[in-house]
This record gives C-alpha cells, structure tokens and sequence, in this order.
C-alpha cells in the first residue's frame, strides 16, 4: 500500500451571518481538491460561519449537531471522491453547550472531532472549552490528528498525538497577528516528527486581520507548500514513511526522551496567583527581579582548554563593557568538542576556579559548558558562576547517540534564584523536547540559559508577504522568521539565552540569541546573532513582584496557566503508545 498522498489545504475568507454561502463555497473548494486527486483536505477554523461572534446569543441561529445537515453535505463529497475532509464549525451538543469544532469526514461519514480545549480570548463569551483532548484517529490513509488554532500553542496537545502515533496534524485556524507560516506550527512538525497541514483563514472581520499562509509542513520542519493570500487550494504530497522514519530514527527520536524527570507536566503551578504561590510557606520564594542585560556569546571551541578561556574571558569582558549582567557561553565551550571524554574537568576544579575570578572581576553572572568528570564517571554539563563565587552545576538529561559513547545523563533540573530572575539551566539537545522547557516553567523559571553545540536546522527565513498587516507586524523578508527557541521561550512565557557554537567548517550555524517572553508581542523583544564569533544582548525585565498580581507576562505566565494537566497524563508514560 503506497504511503504518498496528495493532500491540500483550502483558504478561504468567510462571511458572517451567511453560513449557505460558507458551506457551498466550501464544498465548491473541496470539490476542486478531491477533482485534482487530493485524499486529504482541510478547511479553515469556524470556516462555515466566520469567527468573531458577540455571545452566544448571535451565533446561536448557526450552530449545529455532529452529524448533522452542514456534515452530511460534505460526507456526501467525500463519498464521491473516496476522501477525507476537516471541516471546522460550531457545534451545539445535546445539552445545548457550543463548541468551537473540527471534524474529520470519511468516505463513510465522520470518523472523528476535536473540539478547540484552550479558547482564544474572545471564545469564552460564546463556547466552552473543548472536553475531546487528543485523539488520534487511524485512516487508510494515515493516522490523523486535529487542533484548532490556539491549541498549538501547548506543547503538550501535538506532542500527546504524535505519541499517540499521528502521522499528520491537521491544524485548522483563524490565524491572526503574525506572517505566516507562523514559527509555532513550523516547530510543531519539528520537535514531533509528524506533518502539519494548516489551512488558515484570511481577510478582515469586525477590525480583524487573518493573515493567510496556508501550508503544508513536512516532518523536518520544511515548508514545502503555502498558499499567501485569498481564497484558494493550496495541493501537496505527504509521504508517511518519511515521517515515521523520522520519529524513530531521527534526532528529535523519542526514545531519548526521559518520562521519569516530566511528572510536574501534570500539575498546574500557575493556576494559583503566582506572587503567593511560589511564596508559600516561606519556601524559595521568587527572587525580586529586576531589569538586566542579557548576553550570549558564540565562538568556535578548539581542543586547547587555554585558548577557549582565552575567548570566553574577550567576550564577558566586551559584554561587561556593554553593561551586561549575565553572559552565556556554548556547550563545551571551555574543554571542547572533539574529545570531551579526554578534556573533561572536575567541578569544582581548576577551570571554573578561573570562572569565579572572571566572574568575580567583571561583577557578572557566567553560564558556561563543559565536559565534567565526576570520579570515573563523565557528564556534559553547564556551571552558572555566580560574581560571589557560587557555583550551580546542571549535568545534560537528553542526551544525543554520539554524546551516549562518553557521557552519562544527568537526573535532575538546576533551577537557581539570583537578582536577574529565577534562572533555569538546559543544554543544547534538551532544547529540543518540549518537556524540558516546560518543566522549568513550570518551576517558576523567568529564564532559561541554554548553552548549545546544535548542528543543521533549527532556523529558517521568510520571503515577505504580500498580505497587509496591521503594524507592527512585517511585511518584508526576514532571515530569521522561524527560530526554533524563539518558539520555546514564547510557549513558555520566559526568556531563553540560547548560546550555540558558531563553527561553519563543522556545520554549526551559531544563530545565537535572547528571546522574549510574550508570544502576542510585536515586534518581538529579542536578539538574534547571526554571524560568527560575537555577542548578542538584550534587556530582560522580571520586575513586578511587588503587584498584588503580577501584570508582567514573564511572571504571570498567561500561556502556562492556560493549560489543561488532566489530561497530560500520556507524557509521563515510561512507554509512547506506538514507541
């Protein structure tokens, strides 16, 4: 049985209060799809009656049943064509609840909904959360889940599919407020190994804009279809072994994930007014806070522990100079790539007795990596040296299959308070599971400082759009309009000091930076270095502990408290379903 399929992705601008004139335009696009041999096709978010609705009471005439008239039009089409259809609608159930939903239609009728389980801002007024969480449905044609708009944005709802054994992500939006493809569905496909087909709505409804983009992602994070602006199919192809292959072979491979470090995934710390939770008892409360200057340096490691404290000491005292408070250095950045095994150094020791006098002489907070020998055992780890002499070690928890022939993993998170904020420590691979952030998070973390030796792809640019934007938001190129822990700190209401080795000869691509906190926010608060050897610094606010509720996003954490633990509990399995 072939395991290509062509699929396609409708854009379309709904109008409101005309639901036959949706569904008929709908149906009239799916039709072109499945006529141009499409098995898989997926329609906006709300796509049979438009978005922005006042209250119950105004949608209410448009809402309708799961089967009801609205679905048997398109099973009827699905029949025809022997395909598959995600139709986003309202949903009414029988108790008289509405719903924000999307469908999964068969040539056999429905197979399967999601209903939308974290709702935009302006949803609550009409629709109740969605009860459904994440399914996974298996079809001839591959094993599909779906997600409606906001949804991805938690870590946990796509990564609970793939584990699930999804194939492809259907994700269905009204997509606002940002160029598209949006770098949360790019990082999505990325970190889960699974296609992302996203159909989008564009045009603009009560002041409004929908910014389009509808596209097809494939497993690796590549954009290999999108669709810019105005109604429309967007065709592609999808090959299910690729993705498959790239779950279980692949470097984001869950079998390196580590289920035993993730059972606080199912708490939920920010439910509770964060200022009195993380101060209760008395027990490690929130360090204060303040507005800092944060660094990350990239340079190329050599084999030469000398040479390396020589840059690392060039680079804090520049970063000093410019008024920097902590700097952040790449993994292995004192002893090395080429053979930590040989170069790696006791903690405490020599060389982070050269880092506490660098520290102390600059006044700065160090975040450095560095291969660590613990008696007969070796660690990839990285040390925040603090001006006062204080040393926090962090030892890497996820490691890589070449890192497995010399290092042990570490068992356990480095969370440490200090006057910039409440600093979490991860180290280069660890970024790419989404666990591992949240768990910090999760701790109350302001900021995570990520030492990193990434090679290949975690990055990508953007051609510009022709689509209007309101400003802020960008219309022109961007060389860095994806970047995989821009996602990570916005998923996480936190700043992420991200240092890789800037090295082309050895195919790291450096792309060093300070990512900000507020997923919504435009233009973005960051800094990207994207050359060699150099710093990038930007300024990092955790003040406003003093309020009686935190009103500053990195504290209040909106995004973190929005989700929905309950139903966590496939992430903390010692054995994925289909892994």
């Amino acid at each position: 049985m072939s395991t290509k399929h062509k699929v396609a992705a409708v854009q379309f601008e709904p109008v409101m209060f005309e639901k036959e004139r949706n569904v008929a335009r709908l149906l009239e696009l799916c039709g072109q799809a499945a006529e141009a041999g499409a098995k898989l096709i997926v329609t906006p978010e709300m796509g049979t009656t438009g978005y922005c609705w006042f209250d119950r009471a105004e949608v209410a005439p448009f809402v309708e049943a799961i089967p009801g008239p609205t679905t048997d039009r398109f099973a009827a089409l699905a029949a025809r064509h022997d395909c598959y259809i995600v139709v986003g609608m309202p949903e009414v159930d029988q108790d008289g609840i509405y719903f924000n939903s999307a469908v999964l239609i068969g040539p056999d009728g429905i197979v399967g909904r999601h209903r939308k389980t974290h709702p935009y801002i302006s949803e609550p007024k009409w629709a109740a959360a969605g009860d459904l969480h994440n399914q996974v449905f298996d079809t001839p044609i591959g094993r599909i889940a779906l997600l409606i708009c906001m949804d991805i944005h938690f870590v946990e709802t796509a990564r609970l599919m793939a584990l699930g054994g999804a194939d492809v992500i259907c994700h269905i939006s009204n997509w606002l407020a940002e160029r598209t493809p949006a770098p949360y569905w790019i990082s999505r496909a990325f970190e889960n190994g699974c296609y992302v087909i996203e159909s989008n709505r564009w045009g603009l409804e009560r002041t409004v804009q929908f910014s389009g983009g509808s596209c097809v992602i494939a497993p690796d994070g590549q954009v290999i279809a999108v669709l810019d602006k105005g109604d429309g199919v967007l065709l592609s192809e999808i090959d299910l072994d690729a993705a498959r292959a790239r779950r279980v072979l692949g470097e984001a491979v869950f079998s390196q994930r580590r289920p035993e470090l993730y059972p606080e995934l199912l708490t939920d710390t920010f439910s509770w007014n964060p200022r009195d939770f993380f101060g209760l008892y008395g027990h490690e409360p929130w360090p204060p806070g303040k507005t800092s200057r944060v660094s990350v340096a990239q340079f190329a490691p050599r084999d030469d522990i000398d040479q390396n404290f020589e840059e690392i000491a060039a680079l804090a005292r520049k970063a000093s100079a410019e008024g920097a408070d902590l700097v952040v250095f790449p993994e292995l950045a004192v002893t090395g790539l080429g053979d930590p095994a040989t170069s790696a150094q006791p903690i405490p020791g020599p060389v982070t007795d050269r880092l506490e006098e660098l520290a102390a002489e600059l006044g700065l907070y160090l975040v450095c990596g560095l291969a660590e020998r613990a008696g007969g055992t070796l660690y990839n780890s990285a040390c925040l040296v603090a001006p006062d002499g204080d040393i926090s070690v962090y030892r890497k928890t996820h490691l890589t299959a070449g890192e497995r022939s010399w290092a042990t993993p570490g068992e356990g998170w480095t969370v440490v308070d200090t006057p910039i904020g409440r600093i979490g420590l991860l180290i280069g691979h660890d970024a790419s599971f989404p666990e591992a952030g949240r768990v910090l998070a999760l701790r109350g973390c302001d900021l995570i400082a990520c030492p990193a030796a990434i090679k290949g792809r975690f990055s990508s640019a953007h051609a510009g759009t022709e689509v209007e934007q309101p400003k802020p938001i960008p219309t022109g190129p961007d060389p860095h309009h994806w970047h995989h822990l821009r996602v990570r700190a916005g998923e996480n209401n936190l700043f992420v000091a991200f240092a890789n080795v800037a090295d082309p000869e050895r195919f790291y691509p450096g792309l060093s930076g300070v990512f900000g906190p507020d997923t919504f926010a435009f233009p973005r608060r960051e800094a990207i270095a994207a050359g060699g050897t150099g710093l990038a610094t930007a300024l990092v606010d955790t003040t406003n502990l003093d309020s009686v509720y935190p009103t500053n996003v990195v504290r209040r954490k909106d995004l973190v408290s929005m989700r929905m633990p309950h139903s966590y509990r496939g992430l903390v399995k010692a054995v994925a379903n289909n892994y």
